[in-house]
């Protein structure tokens, strides 16, 4: 990682150094170190004013090192004002208080040195005279203050646990065993956690094993390469994967592209060497996620395959050593095949048992003591996907399948195999219910419906899979808002949020997908869940009118997020404006947002215009109520009155769906000749004239415009 400070002009510059080596850090931990590292180092010496160029991270599991260019060897002078007490609080009778001679003590210099200076008000300080002096202190070689600041560094470095060795009590990720502390080519010295700097570090540990000097930083990187340790952790990774996909085209196959593993290993070894390994190929009976699952857990191996289902007998491990690939593949195998082993039994002991036999066992599962176990959620969720599915006018089969579906979903988690890799649920429940005989969209419901994972993971794939689950999430959702579980700060036991935003994606993708989707609306499901929780009998903390404000609430900051992510937080604004309408229907305000913002980013003359006419309609909006009268209405009237009808009732006309991006970009085309038009007619005509008999209906007319703009966006945010 890379931070850069002003560059320096007409000032000696040197790089600076800094290698703390240990004892082998667990992976997470060096990326950790790495990530806060440049901003430590530069925090430390902006403090010391001491100016300095780009910061580098680099390190591996044996050390953490940072090289900062450019580090000036010496302070910037200091020349600054400092305003102390008000001088009421300064002077008594006049004579200076102690407070007044405190603070001069703090500047260094005589009382009578300091001025009384009349202050405008800044931040927290009021307005008022205050006592005001100057410091000023000529820059000091900075050679003086690079040891303080190293140690400094050393010990912020941040580490999910510390530990204490020996009778240091200073705490760290791991042990310290050496430092290495250079100034161009001078070392620096200093100690920390039992070490002294110097200039003497470690090669690779089994092949460089011996001790050797580095000459400069400019060196640092070349020097390690040289002895085996790639300290870069970009080249390291770099290198990693030209060997595993060098390994792996050799077995006749692509790798596993999981990135944890590519996390994972870059920071597990310091060169990184690969070995080939390999399994009995009976063992690929077991479905390709479990062989992943085995692979990918405690071993942190990359799986040889030829597609997503199709694995073969070969494995990839990263390892810190060329030495004796042979001894390492034997020990490695011994470990895979073991725990293939481990596997196939729970695989074969796991399809003896009846499906119904382990969703009767769900009951024994409690989700939540007030909302029941995980049989009667399921049981909850196929209710709820019939009903979605009536929504959606679902065909007979269709339906059937959701509602089985949602029936089924949850049937693996008392699975064997689920026991023990708490990952592969939902692929067991697939691999189980296609092998009990199972419809294909049955089986891949229960995989999907938990999708999506996380922010990357793309929404669940057919119309199946889509209503369960939304039918999951919705239960949540209701159950808990309704029992008082609603997430509190950053505290979200039941992951709420993540559930809230993946029924929006499911909704918002989906509509992309099918467009039946689009057509859902969020009321509708929340009213369709409680009403299923009162046939339940489950005893709930909020009435039905009190679940809908808050939980629309939730899900509408969950939207301004997504629709802030697509387009920008002021086109989410606008297209939000109309608080708990337009976050019903979500696809619909993805729509608006994205159709809107190819006009913000594309800076529309005509945008200007839409957002003084719609501050004016909203003034006139909370004035009048919003009516819309004819042309006939305004007959006599000496006004523009018949113009303003005519463009309104083509707003009307042109927001009266706005679900499809052609109906958008149509009713956006509009907005701009309303927009263009009564900008015209503000110009020229008093429309809140108290002696005209037409206003009262007039500013009725314009607040129905107001209303259909808003249907589109309030452009006075934008």
């Amino acid at each position: 990682m890379t931070v850069r400070c002003n560059s320096l002009v007409g000032m000696p510059a040197q790089p600076l150094l800094l290698e703390i080596g240990v004892e082998e850090l667990p992976s997470s931990y060096v990326d950790a170190a790495l990530a806060a590292l440049p901003a430590l180092c530069a925090d430390a010496l902006v403090q010391r004013r001491i100016r300095h160029g780009a910061v580098r991270a680099l390190g591996t599991p044996r050390r953490l090192a940072v090289i900062i260019e450019d580090v000036a060897d010496k302070q910037d002078d200091l020349d600054e004002e400092l305003i102390g007490p008000p001088e009421t609080a300064a002077y008594k009778d006049g004579s200076p208080t102690k407070a007044a001679e405190a603070f001069a003590q703090k500047l260094g210099v005589p009382v009578s040195q300091l001025q009384v200076i009349e202050k405008a008000a800044s931040g927290k300080q009021k307005a008022g005279r205050y006592l005001v002096g100057r410091r000023a202190e000529k820059g000091r070689v900075s050679r003086e203050f690079f040891g303080d600041a190293l140690t400094e560094v050393c010990g912020k470095i941040p580490f999910r646990k510390s530990m204490r060795w020996a009778s240091f009590d200073t705490a760290f990720g791991r042990p310290v065993r050496w430092l290495v502390a250079l100034y161009g080519q001078e070392v620096i010295d200093f100690a920390f956690a039992g070490a002294r700097s110097s200039r003497t570090t470690y090669g690779h540990r089994f092949l460089a094993p011996g001790t050797f000097e580095v000459t400069s930083p400019s060196d640092y990187v070349k020097v390690l390469r040289e002895k085996h340790v790639l300290v870069d952790r970009d080249e390291r990774a770099r290198v990693m994967m030209e060997r595993v996909a060098e390994a792996a085209t050799k077995a006749g196959g692509t790798y596993d592209k999981e990135e944890f593993l590519v996390a994972e290993n870059a920071s597990l070894v310091e060169e990184p060497h690969v070995v080939v390994g390999s399994y009995e190929p009976q063992f690929l009976d077991l479905p390709a996620a479990v062989i992943r699952a085995v692979a990918r857990g405690h071993q942190r191996y990359f799986c040889v395959e030829k597609d997503e289902d199709t694995l073969l007998p070969s494995y990839v491990t990263v390892v810190n050593t060329a030495n004796r690939p042979d001894l390492i593949a034997q020990g490695n195998d011994r470990v895979m095949r073991a725990r293939l082993a481990d596997a196939k039994f729970f695989y074969d002991e796991d399809r003896k048992v009846k499906i119904d036999d382990r969703i009767e066992k769900l009951a024994g599962i409690v989700f939540h003591n007030r909302l029941g176990s995980v049989k009667q959620k399921t049981e909850r969720m196929a209710t709820l996907a019939g009903e979605i599915g009536a929504m959606l006018k679902l065909d007979a089969d269709t339906a059937l399948l959701t509602t089985d579906g949602a029936r089924l979903c949850k049937f693996d988690l008392v699975s064997l195999m689920v026991g023990e890799f708490p990952e592969l649920q939902g692929h067991m429940g697939r691999a189980y219910a296609l092998h009990a005989g199972k419809d294909a969209q049955l089986a891949n419901a229960v995989r999907d419906h938990y999708k999506p994972i996380g922010a990357s993971d793309e929404i669940a794939a057919d119309v199946v899979s889509m209503v369960v689950a939304l039918a999951d999430r919705i239960d949540t959702l209701v159950g808990c808002f309704a029992v008082g579980l609603a997430p509190t700060g950053a505290a979200d036991p039941y992951a709420l949020r993540r559930a809230c935003i993946a029924v929006l994606r499911t909704l918002i993708e989906g509509s992309a997908k099918h467009e039946v989707f689009a057509s859902l609306s969020l009321s509708q499901l929340f009213d369709a869940s409680y009403k299923i929780y009162d046939v339940a009998q489950v005893k709930r903390d909020l009435d039905l009118g009190e679940l809908q404000v808050k939980l629309g609430n939730f899900a509408e900051e969950r939207l301004r997020g997504l629709l802030a992510s697509a387009t920008s937080s002021a086109v989410a604004d606008a297209t939000l404006a109309e608080q708990g309408k337009n976050v019903d229907y979500p696809a619909d305000a993805m729509v608006r947002a994205r159709v809107l913002n190819e006009a913000v980013t594309g800076k529309a003359a005509w945008l200007e215009k839409a957002k003084l006419v719609s501050k004016r309609l909203l003034g006139i909006s909370k004035e009048a109520k919003p009516v819309m009268h004819l042309a006939g209405a305004f007959e006599g009237s000496a006004k523009d009155d018949k113009a303003i009808v005519t463009l309104v009732s083509g707003a009307a006309s042109a927001t009266a769906s706005l679900q499809t991006e052609a109906q958008v970009r149509a009713a956006l085309a509009f907005a701009e000749t309303m927009a263009t038009g009564l900008d015209t007619i503000f110009e020229g005509t008093l429309v809140n004239d108290p002696n005209d008999s037409f206003t009262g209906k007039r500013l009725e007319v314009l607040s129905y415009g107001a209303l259909c703009l808003r249907k589109i966006a309030d452009f006075s945010r934008l």
